[in-house]
């Protein structure tokens, strides 16, 4: 049959392929009953034309996946050749990129290793879910996910994560993929000189034996080692030497700064070189944190591969590439997605604040007030019909035992025009700020907009929608932990060679 067939020619953009109407045939996605692993060529195709997996199969994928992660010990070693991978967060078609020879690898003949969060804040989080465990199935031993915060329960129900389970599957895929969640590895050593995390170092953390002996296989808590692991963050390099080396992370609402003191004590301790982690969005999608110049080896990596993070932050994604003991950065640029409405919602809830306005603008015209919308600005003819009305009722008074309440009514009808004219104009400012919100933030956390944020003006809104740190800031009240109330373009190489098993001091 022909994809682009329209029997109802009801399409508007002809030449955009349909989305696939059923999901997947499990003859198709599990072909070799024996082997027992997925077509993740298939897969990745059909995920990429908006096709959907039945549950029945994600449940046996999940399941299939769930026995590799349980006999993965908390700490796993890895050597190179490797390519490391930061935050993706539901960015599936950025992640399809990422994949490619010329970025990350082909998995077929490529090591990875995930830092987490795969999920929140974009929204195909359930198909970057799917690729990777399918990948992971076919290639065991070459492809290796470490948690982050957001593969937890409190973040996912937060943010956007459990409204798409919903929206796509159910309840009871949500909990199943939480409970796959809690399998996930916390950390990994490369090549026996690079720790890998997804937050950051702890001052609980002394030597990785205290990683080892924690119980992993539950939601985690909101401070000690666990939640360190994936929460903390290095300190801005103009702050590095921190009293005490320690610092409460305010940021986050939870867990610690970490400066050079902290890191370098913690790596020469472990005869480690260097902390690689994610956690944190980046302009060029990397940053190399060095407390005391640019020569010394950078004590802290951070990697975020997630390019135009949340649509709006205009940022480059990247990969670490380990090879022949040599570290080089990969960035790459977004790749066009599909476009979805904030938070899930179907037509008919989205267009409400459309038909209410218009309702609103019927009203007042009906009503005649004209276009003032503030009652000391109403005009003098509005005045003057109040006054005709006002007269004709008091006429109307003398004839009447209710001539009081007539003149009550009048006075409530010139408050309820005055009312409908003031909404008109309140609902229209309110939903063209609160959509360019949602588009500045990605999916809208709680239902909620950022305090403050619309009484900056939507003039202040638009320029951060096209500014990194302007966007960043805005959106950083969505960094905390939460509490209980265009084209593709091409990829852009930047080498940065560092032989890993040289000694700091013959890197300066």
């Amino acid at each position: 049959m022909d994809p682009l067939k329209d029997p109802a020619n009801d399409r508007h953009v002809k030449t955009l392929k349909p989305p696939p109407h059923r999901p997947l045939m499990k003859s198709l996605m599990f072909p070799d009953k024996l082997k027992n692993k997925p077509d993740w060529k298939l897969l990745k195709d059909h995920l990429l034309k908006e096709g959907r997996v039945s549950k029945e199969d994600l449940c046996k994928l999940v399941g299939d996946c769930n026995k590799l992660l349980k006999n993965e010990g908390n700490v796993i070693y890895i050597q190179d050749p490797l390519t490391v991978v930061g935050d993706i967060h539901g960015q599936y078609y950025d992640l399809l990129k990422l994949l490619e020879p010329k970025v990350g690898g082909n998995p077929e003949t490529t090591k990875y290793l995930f830092l987490g969060d795969f999920v929140d804040r974009g929204s195909y989080s359930i198909e970057v879910i799917i690729l990777l465990y399918a990948i992971k199935l076919n290639y065991p031993n070459t492809v290796y996910f470490l948690r982050g915060n957001h593969e937890c329960r409190q973040l996912t129900a937060f943010f956007n994560f459990k409204d798409e389970c919903l929206y796509k599957y159910d309840q009871e895929t949500y909990d199943m993929l939480m409970d796959s969640f809690d399998l996930f590895p916390l950390a990994c050593i490369i090549n026996s000189k690079f720790i890998a995390i997804h937050g950051g170092i702890s001052p609980d953390l002394k030597s990785l034996e205290d990683i080892k002996k924690l119980d992993r296989y539950h939601e985690p808590p909101k401070s000690g080692l666990f939640c360190d692991l994936l929460w903390s963050d290095p300190v801005d390099q103009d702050q590095g030497n921190l009293d005490g080396q320690w610092k409460g992370n305010e940021v986050r609402g939870c867990s610690w700064f970490f400066g050079n003191d902290a890191a370098s004590k913690f790596l020469q301790k472990n005869n480690l070189i260097s902390i690689i982690r994610a956690h944190e969005a980046q302009l060029d999608g990397y940053k190399m944190h060095r407390w005391h110049g640019g020569k010394d080896f950078p004590v802290v990596i951070t990697i975020f591969s997630a390019p135009n993070y949340c649509d709006v932050y205009n940022n480059k994604g990247a990969v670490i590439k380990f090879e022949n003991n040599t570290l080089n950065i990969q960035q790459f640029q977004q790749t066009p997605h599909p476009y979805l409405l904030p938070n899930f919602m179907d037509i008919f809830t989205w267009s409400i604040p459309f038909v209410a306005e218009k309702v609103n603008e019927i009203l007042y015209n009906l009503l005649q007030v004209g276009d003032q919308v503030d009652e000391e600005e109403v005009n003098d003819e509005d005045i003057k019909q109040f006054k005709e009305l006002t007269q004709q009722n008091k006429k109307y008074d003398k004839q009447s035992t209710t001539g009081s309440n007539n003149a009550k009514n009048t006075e409530k009808l010139k408050k309820k025009i005055i009312f409908v004219a003031n909404m008109i104009k309140m609902q229209k400012t309110l939903r063209e700020q609160s959509e360019s919100i949602i588009q500045l933030k990605g999916a809208c956390p709680d239902k909620r907009l950022p305090r403050g944020v619309l009484t900056a003006g939507k003039s202040a809104i638009m320029d951060a929608l096209a500014d990194f740190n302007i966007a960043k800031n805005a959106d950083i009240v969505n960094e905390k932990m939460p509490t209980m109330t265009q084209t593709p373009q091409q990829s852009i190489s930047i080498n940065k060679s560092i032989n890993s098993t040289s000694s700091k001091t013959k890197k300066k």
